[in-house]
């Protein structure tokens, strides 16, 4: 058995060669003539799996180690009868760890009490919904905006978007649609940001095509929106360099690379696989799991602010901040390579409750806890 699998798939070899010939490559670089006689397709969010990449293959499976699938035509793959999964939930705990530290470092870069703060969430699935506790968590009054939600359940925590605007924070957790009474391609418009509290704080982690990048570049020249945070960019790898130079925190769409949910997601489409095949599994996610770097954190009785420290310990936005905005500096044609690059050469990060942290501060111990630390 052949299979085909984006090498930034961690371990992804090692594991499927258990089941086959894996062979790994770039996912921009998966094209027909490599899948001729593949007889699976294992990729990530930049590769396009529709009728012009698998017309006249042999694949039978394609998974998505990601939780969104727009890049899949999955009417297609149904039409021809080829097996599909993705990892649905398996990155949105890293998502949302990405969401607190750039919070607390944006309330220590701008001087405001976080849990004064409303924040308003678009998009209630799994990443909007871990957020709606974590926000909780912080002190933050919480609105969220689910239209489908809202139709499918009738529950009233679904709020109209215009609640939304008069939020302190708005962050943006949807798939990305074209179609349908809530497409979200260019969701956040001029309209959007028009209608946007003053000095209101924006964030996307979703995808780059849901925030209109003119409109966006305009709120922030004209002071309309305060802050700043995106981890998703339009025309990726080709991204807006004025708009990195403009925003507070700015990555590459590393926001769900935790290695605690790459390898879930890589397992999550791995157990797809066999199921697929009818080949039994041979391994789980704690194989592949290192012993975390920092198991145990301390807090120094003199810190001014240890809820900051401790999130940074585990995961500080500003580096990678740090390192996208080298992209600058680059020349124009290496640009791309180099925003490619930042997310291939990923640091190992783990998640929060990888980490214990000693404590006798009661709220402290009950912000750590919910945030997903383990505390002693």
């Amino acid at each position: 058995m052949k299979i085909v699998a984006d090498e930034n798939i961690p371990f992804v070899k090692e594991c499927l060669s258990s089941a086959g010939d894996c062979i790994t490559i770039h996912g921009r670089q998966i094209t027909p003539d490599i899948l001729k006689d593949a007889d699976a397709l294992l990729v990530r969010s930049i590769t396009k799996v529709d009728k012009n990449l698998l017309e006249g293959a042999n694949v039978k499976f394609v998974g998505t180690a990601t939780i969104g699938f727009e890049h899949i035509d999955v009417d297609y793959l149904a039409a021809k009868k080829i097996g599909f999964a993705s990892a649905p939930g398996s990155n949105a705990n890293s998502v949302t760890e990405y969401v607190v530290s750039a919070l607390l470092n944006l309330a220590e870069k701008h001087k405001f009490d976080i849990s004064k703060k409303s924040i308003g969430i678009v998009g209630v699935g799994n990443v909007g919904g871990r957020l709606e506790k974590k926000a909780g968590t912080l002190g933050m009054k919480v609105v969220l905006n689910d239209p489908p939600l809202k139709r499918q359940t009738g529950d009233e925590k679904y709020r109209p978007i215009e609640e939304i605007f008069d939020c302190d924070i708005v962050t943006l957790h949807t798939p990305l649609t074209k179609e349908g009474i809530n497409k979200t391609y260019h969701l956040a418009d001029d309209k959007f940001f028009k209608s946007l509290k003053k000095d209101a704080i924006f964030f996307n982690t979703c995808r780059g095509k849901v925030h209109d990048t003119a409109a966006l570049k305009n709120a922030i020249t004209s002071d309309k929106i305060s802050a700043c945070v995106l981890d998703v960019w339009e025309n990726e790898p080709n991204i807006d360099i004025e708009l990195v130079k403009m925003v507070d925190y700015g990555t590459p769409h590393i926001a769900g690379y935790s290695y605690d949910g790459k390898i879930g997601g890589m397992i999550m489409i791995y157990d797809a696989f066999c199921k697929h095949f009818g080949v039994k599994p041979k391994f789980s996610a704690k194989y592949f799991l290192p012993r975390p770097q920092v198991e145990k954190i301390d807090i120094d009785k003199n810190d001014p602010n240890p809820l900051l420290t401790i999130v940074n310990t585990l995961y500080d936005i500003k580096r990678d901040d740090e390192k996208l905005r080298q992209i600058i500096n680059k020349m124009a044609e290496k640009q791309g390579e180099y925003f490619d690059r930042l997310r291939k050469n990923y640091h190992i990060r783990r998640e929060f409750q990888n980490a214990v942290v000693s404590t006798t501060d009661n709220k402290l111990r009950s912000v750590l806890e919910g945030l997903g630390f383990k505390t002693k």
